[in-house]
C-alpha cells in the first residue's frame, strides 16, 4: 500500500488514542514504515528524529540490533505461557534482578501488560490488605495534577480534568492533596497534606504518587524533599504508598528509579514503559514480602489476590525486559546520560532568547518549557508540532508544553538539530 492507501483506510477502519479524530481531516495521520535508531521512516523516506521516545517507552532506539537479537532468539524458543500455575525462564530472570535492583521492602514482584494495569493492581492490592487486616480504607490519596493512568481506577486517583471529568459519576473516592509548585510551596503542602491526613487518615488505603515528576501533568517537576516527608506522614499513619513510576522509571530522572532520590521506599512500586526499551506490552508492580505473606493461605480461607492479564509475563516482552537490563548493565547508561543532561541543557538553553519561552525544566533525561501569552483557545503547541513535523522532529505537545524525552542513544548533532529547528519554528510563530 501507499501513503495515502494507508492513510485513507486508518481514517475507516482506527480511532486513535489520546486523539480528536477531527483533527486529521486537516492533520494527516503519518504512517510509519520503519525505525532505526533515534529515526522513524514514513513511506516516502523522510525521517523524524523521535523526541517524544514513542510516548516515553523507547530508551534505546528503535530496532536496536541486541534487544532485536535477544527478542529473536526468544521467539524460536517460547512466546508465551499461561502464568498461572506455570512460569518460564525469562520471567523468573527478571524478577530476580529487579529485586536485586531495589531495596529491601521491593521484595514480590506482580506482573500485569500496561501502565495502568499496574496501577489497578496496586491500588486494589492496598485496598485488600487492609481488609485482611479487619480494616475498611475505602478511599485513596493523591496529588493535584497528577495523571495514573485511563481506566477507572487509575483515573479515579488522577487529577487532570482533562480525562477525568466526565467519568467522575463513576469513579471510585479520592481525595487530594496539593502539589507542591516550587520549592518555596513545600511547607505549604505538607501542612496541607497533614491536614487532610488528620481528617481522612483512617479511611485512607494508600497514597499514589508520580515522585519528582509529574508527566502527563505538563511536565511538572516537584520536590525530592516534599516526597520524602509525604511519604513518611503518610506511612507513619498505616497509609500504604504506591510510587507510580511508569514514566520516571528506567533512567528518565537521573538515577535507574525515581525513588533513590527520595531517600524512601514505597510499599507498591509501579513499573512499565522503559522497562522493554518500547518493544512489547509489559508492566510489574513489585511489594514487601509482609504484604504477600498476608495472602499467603490455604485455598479455603480465601484471601487469594485474584487479578489477572491474559499476557501477564510475556515470553517475549520478558526477553526484551532482560535485554534492556543488560544494556543498563554493560553500557554504563546512567552516567553517560548525565553528561548527555548537560548538553541537552545546554542547547535547550538557546532558546531563552524568544519571548514566550517560559518556565524551562529538566530533570535527569526529561526537558521541558511552556509557551505563554498566547490566546487561551490557540493551539500553538499543535502549532508547533506540525511545523516539526516538515522538518522531521516529532514532537508531542501537552496542551502549549513542549518537551524533549529523546531516546538515552541520541547523539549531539541529532539534539543540536532538534533545538536549532525548534528556534526557527518558534521565531516564525506570531503572537
Amino acid at each position: 500500500m501507499n501513503t495515502k492507501q494507508i492513510i485513507d483506510l486508518d481514517m475507516k477502519s482506527i480511532w486513535h488514542p489520546c486523539t480528536q479524530m477531527k483533527d486529521h481531516e486537516k492533520l494527516p495521520i503519518v504512517p510509519i514504515k520503519s525505525g532505526k535508531g533515534v529515526y522513524l521512516y514514513d513511506f516516502e523516506n523522510r525521517a523524524y528524529i523521535d523526541c517524544v521516545s514513542s510516548w516515553w517507552v523507547n530508551l534505546f532506539g528503535h530496532s536496536n540490533d541486541y534487544i532485536n537479537s535477544k527478542l529473536k532468539e526468544q521467539i524460536d524458543t517460547l512466546e508465551h505461557v499461561i502464568l498461572a500455575g506455570f512460569t518460564h525462564e525469562g520471567i523468573v530472570k527478571l524478577s530476580d534482578r529487579l529485586i536485586n535492583l531495589t531495596p529491601k521492602g521491593l521484595d514480590k514482584c506482580f506482573y500485569a501488560d500496561n501502565g495502568s494495569s499496574a496501577v489497578e493492581v496496586a491500588l486494589k492490592m492496598s485496598y485488600h490488605v487492609h481488609l485482611l487486616d479487619g480494616k475498611k480504607r475505602f478511599k485513596f490519596l493523591s496529588l493535584s495534577n497528577s495523571y495514573h493512568g485511563e481506566t477507572i481506577g487509575a483515573l479515579s486517583v488522577g487529577a487532570v480534568e482533562l480525562y477525568k471529568k466526565t467519568y467522575s459519576p463513576i469513579l471510585i473516592e479520592c481525595v487530594v492533596a496539593p502539589v507542591p509548585q516550587n520549592d518555596g510551596d513545600v511547607e505549604f503542602a505538607l501542612k496541607e497534606l497533614e491536614k487532610i491526613l488528620d481528617k481522612e487518615g483512617e479511611n485512607i488505603s494508600a497514597f499514589i504518587l508520580e515522585p519528582l515528576i509529574q508527566c502527563a501533568g505538563n511536565m511538572h517537576i516537584y520536590s525530592n524533599f516534599y516526597v520524602k516527608k509525604a511519604v513518611q506522614m503518610c506511612q507513619e499513619r498505616g497509609i500504604y504508598v504506591i510510587f507510580d513510576e511508569i514514566a520516571v522509571g528506567f533512567g528518565r530522572t537521573g538515577t535507574l528509579f525515581a525513588y533513590e532520590q527520595c531517600e524512601v521506599v514505597p510499599d507498591f512500586l509501579c513499573l512499565s514503559k522503559g522497562i522493554t526499551a518500547g518493544y512489547m506490552p509489559l508492566s510489574v508492580v513489585m511489594m514487601s514480602d509482609d504484604i504477600y505473606q498476608k495472602f499467603y493461605a490455604p485455598y479455603e480461607h480465601q484471601k487469594a489476590f485474584l487479578h489477572s492479564h491474559s499476557y501477564t509475563g510475556n515470553a517475549l516482552a520478558c526477553a526484551c525486559a532482560n535485554a534492556t537490563l543488560d544494556i543498563f548493565e554493560n553500557e554504563n547508561v546512567i552516567d553517560k546520560n548525565k553528561e548527555l543532561s548537560k548538553f541537552i541543557i545546554a542547547t535547550m538553553n538557546n532558546l531563552s532568547e524568544i519571548d514566550f519561552v517560559a518556565n524551562m525544566r529538566y530533570k535527569g533525561m526529561v526537558f521541558a518549557f511552556d509557551l505563554v501569552g498566547f490566546a487561551p483557545n490557540r493551539r500553538v503547541g499543535l502549532e508547533v508540532f506540525e511545523a516539526g513535523l516538515r522538518v522531521g522532529i516529532l514532537l508531542r505537545p501537552l496542551g502549549n508544553t513542549i518537551y524533549f524525552m529523546p531516546p538515552y542513544v541520541i547523539t549531539h548533532d541529532q539534539i543540536k538539530y532538534v533545538f536549532d529547528s525548534l528556534k526557527t519554528i518558534l521565531k516564525q510563530i506570531k503572537y
